[in-house]
Formats: structure tokens, sequence, C-alpha cells
């Protein structure tokens, strides 16, 4: 009963469009009061032990540093350097927008955050050289799912957290992921341009202007090295990394490339903090949730039927894929990670797999969550950057949604793809 009531209250509420992050908080509340076998303090004390970790303490700092950075003009920059690869060719301001969103994931770590900072820039381009608005839409909505698949990565600091893996690894072995996503929205992109007709610029390729590009790009290009240098270096830990995140961003942005003052840090802070919240906000109550579901034995519950059902290990990645797309359409991602992390993996692990393995194709399928409606974040915000509609750009995205499964899939039995280079 007390899970009946649990999931009811929480399904109500979603149905109702209330936040996430305060619909957990309210169905764990209720239960508690309803069945009386727990008191208020055990959500009130989960709230706080939930955020109270060194760890999490990356998530705060690399959105601000993703701020700083996505108002410090480093996005044109990125846009510059992309467009100076790929302008040439078929499809070329549609290859150089996805190109842009796989750079702009390696500093912002943030899906929403990719779509707007590249989507202002790159749709209102590919627009004005013949593209439909519906694929310049889809292109950047789609391609900022990357943000979450190469570090860093907010929800794979979450996934370490719940599931007690190494950060550092996780961070690595999604960069392959990441390049593979990336390659397979490239291709679709380029197959409907050749279909429509889109050609590139009349410039003819130049090296020259693509060193020089690069060489004004190379500030933030570097972001990600460091990063990842400093954590496999033995420099600094993944929180520590995000602090360093934000101190060079600051450094970029204020005294090199000049695009933003010291009054502006203020309001480039304000939206950092309300960012965080909302993502603390989330880990407390959805861990809330989690750990009333442990103690009802839910994932024990879970993990016997699905060992029952099948002993496969295909066909077990396969449900928990279905799962997790289902979820991934009505879920914030980091959400999802918290609640599913200790009834998932423990069985993964049991079936053979590698815990980093499964890290992977949790966030490679849940980012998929953020171009599939009614909830996709991507989708509201690439429809607020373009003027189009929800259901237009639902439509515009479904080839997208496929290329990205084709990855998915490469990266679910080919667990090289993902464990090669830790």
């Amino acid at each position: 009963m007390s899970v009946f009531i649990l999931f009811s209250t929480f399904a109500f509420l979603v149905v109702y469009t209330v936040p996430i992050a305060i619909a957990l908080g309210i169905a764990t509340l209720v239960t508690i009061l309803s069945t009386g076998n727990l008191s208020v303090d055990f959500l009130v004390s989960t709230l706080i032990t939930s955020v109270d970790s060194f760890p999490i303490m990356a998530v705060p700092f690399f959105i601000l540093a993703g701020d700083i950075m996505a108002s410090g003009g480093i996005s044109q920059r990125l846009v510059n350097f992309a467009n100076s690869l790929v302008k040439n060719i078929t499809g070329g301001f549609a290859i150089a927008s996805i190109i842009t969103c796989m750079f702009f994931a390696a500093i912002s770590g943030s899906g929403p955050a990719t779509v707007a900072a590249v989507g202002g820039i790159m749709i209102p381009a590919m627009i004005k050289y013949g593209y439909d608005k519906g694929f310049a839409t889809a292109v950047v909505t789609a391609a900022g799912a990357i943000g979450v698949m190469i570090p860093p990565s907010i929800p794979m600091v979450m996934y370490g957290v719940s599931a007690s893996t190494s950060i550092g690894d996780l961070f690595i072995a999604g960069v392959i992921p990441g390049l593979l996503v990336t390659f397979c929205l490239i291709v679709w992109a380029y197959i409907y341009s050749k279909k429509k007709g889109y050609k590139g610029s009349d410039e003819p390729f130049s090296l020259k202007e693509v060193l020089t590009q690069l060489n004004h790009a190379q500030l933030a290009l570097l972001i990600p090295v460091i990063i990842l240098g400093g954590i496999y270096g033995g420099f600094f830990t993944p929180t520590e990394a995000s602090v360093v995140a934000v101190v060079y961003s600051l450094v970029v942005s204020l005294f090199v490339y000049k695009e933003i003052s010291f009054k502006q840090l203020p309001q480039i802070m304000t939206k950092s903090v309300l960012t965080s919240v909302i993502v603390l906000l989330i880990v407390g109550t959805a861990t809330a949730f989690g750990k009333y579901l442990a103690l009802e034995q839910i994932p024990t519950q879970i993990a016997n039927a699905m060992l029952a059902f099948s002993d496969s290990k295909a066909v077990f990645i396969l449900l928990m894929v279905a799962l997790l797309l289902v979820v991934g359409c009505f879920m914030e991602t980091v959400a999802a990670i918290i609640i599913l992390t200790p009834i998932l993996v423990p069985v993964a692990v049991l079936f053979g797999f590698n815990p980093v393995h499964v890290g992977i194709i949790m966030v490679v399928t849940l980012a998929i969550g953020f171009i599939t409606p009614p909830l996709g974040l991507n989708l509201f915000v690439g429809s607020s950057v373009s003027g189009i509609s929800v259901e237009k750009l639902s439509k515009a995205i479904i080839p997208f949604f496929v290329a990205m499964l084709i990855a998915l899939m490469f990266v679910i039995f080919i667990p090289q793809l993902s464990l090669a280079l830790i």
C-alpha cells in the first residue's frame, strides 16, 4: 500500500505539471504521513545529508563555469572554428552546429545550456542560408544532448556518487560515445541536406582560416584538456577540477576575451545559483524517494523479477534501456539517475556488466530524453530560441532521435567504446 501511495501521488503531481523536485518531495512526505512507518525527520535529514557531499560540490561549480563561458564570448569563437572546418561542404552550417555543440558540451556539461548558447547563433544563421526552420532547430536541439555525454557532465557526477564509481573514469569513458553520437547526427544532417540541396558556402576551404579560428578558440578548447588532464594526472579531484574550471573561465572571459565585466558577474552568479538550487533540490528529494523505495525492498523485488524473466545479458540491457527511454520522457535526468541507479546497477553487475559501462549507457539513454516529449528540456529551449512550436519541433527531430538510438546500440553492445580509454 505504501508503494502504491508513493507512485500514485507522484504520478498525479507529474500529470498536473508540478515540478519534478517538488513532486518527488511531496509524494515521499504524503506516503510517510499516510503510513506512519517513518517520521518526517527521515525526509528532512535525507534532504540535508544527500547534498552534504564533497563530490556533489562539483555540480554548482560546473554550472557556474558553464554560465561564465556562455556569457564570455566562447560560444561565438567555437562557432567560428567549426564553420571554418566544414562550411564549404553540403549541409556545412548544420554540421558546424553539431560540431560546435560537441565543443560546447566539453565546456558546459549541460544539454539545455548548449542549445541556448549555440542555438542563439546558429539557428538564425541556418535559416538565413535557406535551411527550413524545423530542421535548423532540430539540429541544435538534438546536438545539445551531447552536453551531458562529453565531460564534464553533471549526470555523470550524480551517477558516480549514486553508484560509488569513479567520476574521473566516467568522464573519460564518455568521450568516445559522445563522439559517436556526434558522428551519427552529422551523417543524418548531411543526408537530409543533400536531399534538400542545402549547399555549403561558396568560399573554398582555407587551412589558414582554420588555423586562425583555432588560435582564437584555443583557450576554450583547452578547458576539457585541463579538466581531464588534471584529474588523470593526479593534480586534483573532479570536484577540485570544477573549481579550476570556474577560475579559468573567469580569467579567460574577464581578462583575455574581455567580453564580460565585473559588473555582470552578480547577474551570472545569480543565474547559476538558481540553476544549482533546482538541481540540488532534485538531488535531495530524489534521494529521499529512492531511499523509501529501498526500505520497502522494491529494488530487490525488481532485481529478482528481472533475473527470473531472463538470464540473457542482451535481454536485460535492452529492457533497462527501454525503461530509461520511457522514464526520460517524463523525468529530469538527475532525478532518474538517483532513483534508478541503486535499482539497476546491482542487477547489471550480476549480469557481468562493468559499472562504468552501465553509467555511460544510462547517461546516453537519458540524454535522449532531452529531445523526447512531453518533458524534453531541449525541445522547450530550442522552441523558445527559434519560435517554432514544440509540436513541429518534435516531428522534425524524429530522424535525429533514430540516429541517436543507433549510436546507443553501438555503445551498448561494444563495451570497449566506453572502456577503452580507462
